[in-house]
């Protein structure tokens, strides 16, 4: 039997993160896709409102990489 623990709200704010700073052109459609699904399952809006920065990033990445526009190298951030 598979066991799926729930994730809690900072949990899902650095899943979507990680996502964001993980993706690469060939996996950014499933990447974008969990981040959604992530986003959906947030309990308050202040909890998407900070999720929606990286889901814009995400969409924009996509949108970048399916025209083949070159996209500016993002900045590495230390955790």
């Amino acid at each position: 039997m598979i066991k799926f623990r729930v994730l809690n709200a900072d949990e899902k704010m650095a899943e979507i993160r990680r996502l964001y700073f993980r993706t690469s052109r060939q996996t950014i459609q499933q990447d974008l896709e969990r981040a959604v699904q992530l986003l959906k399952s947030m309990n308050s809006e202040e909890e998407r409102e900070r999720a929606a920065v990286y889901l814009d990033g995400l969409s924009q990445m996509r949108s970048d990489w399916a025209s083949g526009k070159p996209r500016k190298p993002r900045a590495q951030r230390r955790s």
